[in-house]
């Protein structure tokens, strides 16, 4: 089978982390097109079906992750690699959290480079496939969003609807349910998907130093103004602005804001020029504003100003069915940062992740995952005692006839299924055989309930009788 492959700028950089030969040996089985530049790379992609891109060094993207929002909101299926001479962990990882399917600089094999090819191209295949066969078109932001509980599926469908406007967003949620990762999906619904999003974290600086990085400043504003700056509002001109923790903002700075929100303008400190500016703002809090707003810690005008669109993200706890792919997802983006082979994750383990509460959300679920991976060494496989007692309290999770067993050579995603089929047969047979009152339980539609058993009869999982 013939695949076919971009490479993004036409540097050397990979042969000199392969070598020329492993390399065109890797690449036979694929038609390789080139280009220079990110546009060009989106430019292609939207003419032809693509199964990888490859970028070829750092330089031909300036060191800036905005390329890789540019290639999937063009194409969210097709992986891309990285590859550079020069690429240093801390810079894998920054990729690799921004959406790069892998990295590889100096001292990687390139068997691994051939693997994570071969995973990538799968993957693509598969997302193709799984289209073909009637599922609804994947968009562009719906990946930065793992799961289809109910509880995530009508936080998509918020997204779905206020992605093209331009109103302003409020996300609440407690500490670690993916307030971030959210304000990014609704970045990339968005008509200004193309640019770069811009956010500001409000608590992590001081109230004089915030106005500052919000608005930008004049040279000689205040002391160590030496020279002038343009503020994050006017950075995300023609985009998106995300503000972090607003519940912390000062009351002064908050009047501030609030007249930026009406008036789509603003002035640098120590300047009266008024600057027009074209900007989206989401915001987000892990606090009540509503009692800020008695407490009188926060404006109630510009809490309504804020919450124009409100969009709740729901606690872990609240859609175990989630669990197990938010599990294979972090796995193998953690296996991936290290630099390691993807790693198993037994049906045991994963039973004990999914009868936790996990009081810090999916922070704590990734932040368990990474422990597990560090100290399970050179193992490939995944245990409970890896992941120890993740510091949370048990939740209430029939366990009955859950696969406890793995037969040696058995894949993640086989076992993953199979733990999937014990939990829709156990709230099945909870609920008499009633697919409402078992898509309830497990808090999914009752639609996703019958897709799910109508795959795992496809997939030979589950009998048609069953």
């Amino acid at each position: 089978m013939a695949y076919t492959a971009l490479i993004l700028n036409g540097a050397n950089e990979t042969e000199q982390v392969f070598g020329r030969d492993e390399l065109s040996e890797t690449l036979q089985e694929f038609s390789v097109r080139r280009c220079s530049h990110p546009e060009d790379a989106a430019r292609i992609l939207g003419s032809r079906d693509t199964d990888c891109v490859l970028v070829n060094g750092l330089d031909s993207v300036n060191n800036d992750i905005g390329f890789l929002e540019s290639i999937h909101s063009v194409d969210p299926t097709v992986p891309v690699i990285v590859i550079s001479a020069a690429l240093s962990p801390a810079e894998a990882v920054r990729l690799v959290r921004a959406g790069a399917w892998n990295c590889f600089g100096p001292g990687d094999s390139i068997d691994r480079f051939r693997d994570s090819l071969e995973s990538a191209v799968e993957e693509r295949r598969r997302r193709h496939r799984a289209l073909e066969t009637g599922s609804d078109p994947v968009e562009p932001w719906r990946s930065f969003l793992i799961g289809d509980s109910l509880a995530m599926e009508t936080v998509a469908e918020t997204i779905r609807l206020v992605g093209a406007r331009r109103c302003t967003v409020l996300i609440s949620g407690e500490t670690g349910t993916g307030k971030e990762i959210a304000a990014r999906a609704i970045h990339m619904a968005s008509p200004r998907s193309h640019t770069t999003m811009v956010a500001v974290n409000c608590s992590a600086l001081p109230e004089n130093l915030l106005e500052a990085e919000l608005f930008g400043h004049t040279r000689g504003a205040f002391t160590g103004a030496t020279m002038q700056r343009i503020g994050r509002f006017e950075q995300a001109h023609k985009s998106t602005i995300f503000l972090d923790e607003i519940g912390d903002m000062p009351l002064e700075l908050q009047a501030k804001l609030l007249r930026v929100l009406q008036e789509r303008e603003l002035q640098r400190l120590g300047s009266s020029e008024t600057i027009k500016v074209d900007v989206r703002v989401v915001a987000a809090t892990n606090v009540d504003l509503v009692e800020k707003i008695r407490q009188g810690k926060f404006r109630e005008d510009l809490y309504y100003r804020l919450n124009v669109v409100p969009l709740k993200m729901p606690a872990l706890r609240n859609r175990i069915s989630d669990i197990p792919p938010l599990v294979s997802h972090f796995v193998r983006k953690i296996c991936q940062m290290e630099n390691i082979s993807i790693k198993r994750v037994t049906p045991e383990a994963l039973q004990h992740l999914c009868a936790n509460q996990w009081t810090g959300n999916v922070r704590q679920l990734e932040n368990a995952i990474e422990m597990a991976i560090a100290i399970s060494g050179d193992r490939d496989v995944l245990y409970p005692k890896d992941f120890g007692a993740s510091g949370v309290k048990a939740a209430t999770v029939s366990s009955g006839a859950l696969p406890l067993e793995v037969p040696d050579g058995e894949g993640f995603e086989s076992a993953v299924t199979r733990f999937e089929l014990a939990i829709l047969e156990n709230a099945l047979r909870a609920s008499g055989g009633n697919k409402t009152v078992a898509a309830d339980r497990l808090g999914m539609k009752r639609t996703t309930l019958i897709m799910k058993i109508r795959n795992l009869q496809q997939s030979g999982f589950l009998s048609k009788a069953g």
